[in-house]
């Protein structure tokens, strides 16, 4: 069974920074793509950034130049590190592992906010 948790979510001043984890068990994070997802108050859910296995990634217009994602292969762990955080950042923010099936953490909160 696979499990995915979050964490690392909190409350930070606008331009402050953040490092979430996601740490997985029952499968193995070098084989799958994954994603961090977040959904704000009142929006829909976005995407913000994916590691492909082959290790390139994407990110969202919104966060591009801010925000990097990472893998520990060692430690099944997907980082995302988020610098120069703003306030339209504040949402929950979700991890998401793609290798066949989909699988999903339960969601960290971020709060930018002075």
């Amino acid at each position: 069974q696979v499990h995915l948790v979050e964490s690392g979510g909190g409350l930070v001043q606008p331009g402050g920074s953040l490092r979430l984890s996601c740490e997985g068990s029952g499968m193995s994070f070098g084989i799958a793509t994954m994603s961090w997802y977040r959904r704000a108050p009142g929006k829909e859910r976005e995407l913000v950034a994916t590691l492909y296995r082959g290790g390139s990634t994407t990110y969202s217009d919104s966060v591009k130049g801010r925000f990097t994602i990472s893998r520990d292969n060692a430690n099944n762990t997907v980082y995302l590190q988020m610098n120069r955080l703003k306030p339209e950042d504040t949402a929950v923010y979700y991890c998401r592992a793609v290798r066949i099936s989909e699988y999903w953490g339960q969601g960290t909160q971020v709060t930018v906010s002075s």
